[in-house]
């Protein structure tokens, strides 16, 4: 998992809420296991017509915002099904930070596990970022997670809360798999110790 210290781009607005997990990569593009290659049929139904043509009006066709790093969404975001191809196919796609009011619980878990920092936002700041970013190429936000910041266009800073331990796994780039492997040593030192005690129950099974 890449290592998260700041972004700083365009941010996309996308003020609809309840923004569900179909609707970030629907059903048909479940059939992968592979994180890469989901990018291109992100939001897939908005993004294209149904002949396969590029949808002009949507936000992440027009040319300001096709290499978005940042999305300024809806309250509710990453509701429905608990699939985690749909933070895999936001992080194909180059996402790498949403600002909401709100996240789906599951949803909120599997982003940060695999690298995307979710930031919930009282609505009221979330209306003055999506301002910003309905600017496009005229307005750029900085995010840094080790600061906990945003800064604005317009110089101001907002601060925002991550839980610690969120923090600390997306700046020195480590899952769950990662954090367990540090400590190999102690793992290590235990099984040997409970293969002493206990040695019956290391018997391999015939």
């Amino acid at each position: 998992m890449d290592k998260f210290t700041t972004v700083t781009g365009v941010a996309a607005p996308l003020p609809t809420i309840n923004v569900d997990t179909d609707m970030i990569i629907p059903a048909r593009f479940l059939k992968t296991i592979q994180r890469k290659g989901l990018g291109k049929n992100l939001f897939d139904a908005q993004r294209y017509k149904p002949d396969g043509t590029e949808n002009p009006d949507f936000v992440l066709n027009k040319p300001a915002y096709r290499k978005a790093q940042i999305l300024v969404a809806g309250p509710n975001f990453g509701c429905g099904s608990s699939r985690e191809h749909a933070p895999w196919a936001l992080q194909d796609f180059g996402i790498r930070v949403v600002i909401a009011p709100s996240f789906a619980d599951i949803f909120y878990g599997n982003s940060f596990k695999n690298g995307i920092l979710l930031i919930a936002l009282p609505q009221e700041i979330c209306d003055q970022l999506m301002d910003d970013a309905k600017k496009g190429a005229n307005a750029r936000l900085t995010v840094d997670l080790e600061t906990q910041t945003i800064t604005r266009p317009d110089g101001s800073v907002v601060k925002f809360d991550i839980d610690p331990f969120r923090r600390e796994a997306l700046i020195d780039g480590i899952d769950e798999i990662g954090l367990t492997e540090q400590k190999r040593v102690e793992i290590g030192a235990f099984e040997d110790k409970a293969r002493a005690a206990q040695p019956w129950l290391w018997v391999p099974a015939r």
